[in-house]
């Protein structure tokens, strides 16, 4: 028996029997074992930050505000976070280590040669880290962008023929559609003169209407009037990229008890609603009718997302759940709409500031289409637009939707001067640095697309240019919005002469993409019809 038996008793006002001094003795040794095992775990922990910040001074890193706060605030999400950014990379070209308060180190890398080994590295060694995608996981699932190990592989093997050329070429005839519907609203909106538009907002809407014809074969005629389903998914983004600079809102039990919680769960309860009635219904007819006959059905019809992926089984002949394949279509809507529409809104900025360019890519997209009574591309047009594909890749380089994706290795990763990234430290690989890199990119910051001509072909990393990312986790859907935004930005030119609003300035917004923070407004002007 402990000592302090007999005191602990007398104050609790119990009387003093063996029994009860034997059993006040078991519970304080084990309060006290319980302490002593938190108090090791505590040091251990202690002793693994001590012999991980060891390992991380070998990483350059700018002066922190303070001890407590790191580099939180230095860098912030606007026009002036990336020009003090872009001016780092002058001293730091490769890596550098900042810190996010006082306990959490990030590895930023902003080289082709550095991010290699990340990109390279499979999903299971490098899976993407919770802090920075979490907040996505009750609207998204465990869908493609956030699933890891054995699931992510084999969705990944089980997708790979939804974006396959036979299965994208039906499209084509939908991107015409969708974009014949936002230039004809543009030319209302004009009524024969110019007219200020604000590019993500019209873009955004035209991404969002083609993707739900892509995926459910349903029309929402979204572009002329907001459905709950598109209203619910513009709203999700905003909640996510609000809820990231609310560090109180990071804790889920305070989250979903404030009003942008409950907008929130509302929202996705809203898109997880449509999705299932759609899979549910299509997979109801597809074992009422057997998997031929439903075939038979869809000839001279476009084969959507949903239902490749109903008919999509594994090497041990097993189907995605309805819950795999509501993860995979609202990942799909999220990151195909967003990431597009920035990058298509961005490549028309461009072109406007440089009105040689365009005028280029005009005369590029009348040659095609000289001879023929309609506006519409085909899928063999898309090889015939090269310097249209140029101009994109090189506003896809400096302005590139997704600014950074982020790692949380499982193993020690070297680098190729030796360096070592500890396992468990979250690595940021900047797409946005490695494409401003001045040892990557001369004059990286004049927009110039014969950096891509094809027959000029220049030398340099294929890592240095990964607007898609790049190695096993790279962009499935990357073809699908290649084709898009070449569709897009031809038809665009063909039928307005754009111009920037110098009323409006551009000021940039890095958020879940590159947004601007008050949209991109560009001057329209319709242009004759073709003779």
């Amino acid at each position: 028996m402990l000592p302090i038996t007999d005191h602990l008793l007398c104050l609790l006002g119990l009387e003093k029997t063996m029994f009860r001094r034997y059993a006040v003795s078991v519970i304080l040794l084990s309060l006290l074992f319980f302490l002593f095992r938190l108090l090791l775990q505590f040091l251990c922990v202690c002793r693994h930050f001590y012999v991980t910040c060891r390992r991380l001074r070998c990483f350059p890193q700018p002066p922190r505000r303070n001890w407590l706060l790191g580099h939180l605030g230095m860098y912030l999400p606007n026009e002036a976070g990336l020009r003090d950014e872009t001016k780092l990379l002058n001293d730091m070209r490769h890596a550098l280590l900042i810190w996010m308060g006082p306990v959490l180190p990030l590895v930023v890398l902003v080289h082709p040669d550095y991010i290699k080994p990340l990109l390279g590295a499979s999903a299971a060694i490098a899976p993407k880290d919770d802090l920075f995608y979490g907040f996505l996981k009750p609207w998204l699932g465990d869908g493609l962008l956030l699933s890891k190990g054995d699931k992510w592989s084999r969705h990944r093997r089980l997708l790979t023929p939804a974006f396959h050329f036979d299965i994208l070429k039906p499209y084509m005839k939908i991107f015409n559609q969708c974009t014949d519907i936002m230039h004809a609203k543009w030319r209302r909106r004009a009524e024969g003169s110019v007219v200020s538009l604000d590019m993500f907002e019209h873009i955004s809407l035209m991404t969002l209407d083609g993707l739900q014809k892509c995926v459910f074969s349903y029309n929402s005629n979204c572009q002329e009037k907001m459905s709950d389903y598109i209203s619910a998914i513009i709203e999700l983004s905003a909640l996510v990229v609000r809820r990231q600079y609310r560090v109180h809102h990071h804790l889920d039990f305070i989250y979903y008890l404030t009003a942008d919680g409950r907008r929130f769960r509302q929202a996705c309860d809203t898109v997880h609603h449509f999705t299932t009635e759609v899979i549910q219904q299509r997979r109801q007819a597809l074992r009422k009718q057997g998997a031929e006959a439903w075939l038979k059905a869809k000839q001279g019809k476009t084969l959507d997302f949903i239902d490749v992926l109903l008919l999509a089984k594994d090497e041990d002949g097993k189907e995605l759940s309805d819950e795999d394949i509501r993860a995979e279509a609202d990942t799909f809507m999220f990151e195909g709409h967003d990431t597009t529409s920035s990058g298509l809104s961005w490549v028309l900025f461009n072109l406007a500031k440089y009105p040689e360019y365009q005028e280029k890519c005009r005369k590029e997209i009348q040659d095609i289409l000289k001879g023929r009574e309609k506006d519409q591309l085909l899928e063999d047009d898309l090889t015939q637009l090269p310097f249209i594909t140029m101009c994109i890749k090189e506003s896809l380089r400096q302005f590139p939707p997704v600014t950074l994706v982020s790692r949380r290795c499982t193993e020690d990763v070297k680098l190729p001067d030796g360096r070592i990234i500890p396992k468990g430290v979250i690595c940021l690989v900047s797409i946005y640095g490695t494409h401003h890199n001045p040892l990557v990119w001369p004059d990286y910051k004049v927009y110039n697309p014969y950096r891509f001509d094809p027959e000029n072909p220049q030398q340099r990393s294929p890592l240095a240019y990964v607007p898609f990312s790049a190695g096993p986790r790279n962009c499935i859907g990357q073809s699908f919005a290649m084709a898009e935004m070449r569709v897009v930005v031809a038809l665009t030119l063909l039928r307005f002469r754009l111009s920037v609003d110098r009323t409006r300035k551009v000021r940039r917004k890095p958020e879940l993409i590159l947004r601007a923070e008050n949209g991109i407004w560009l001057n329209v002007e319709p242009l004759p019809p073709r003779a």
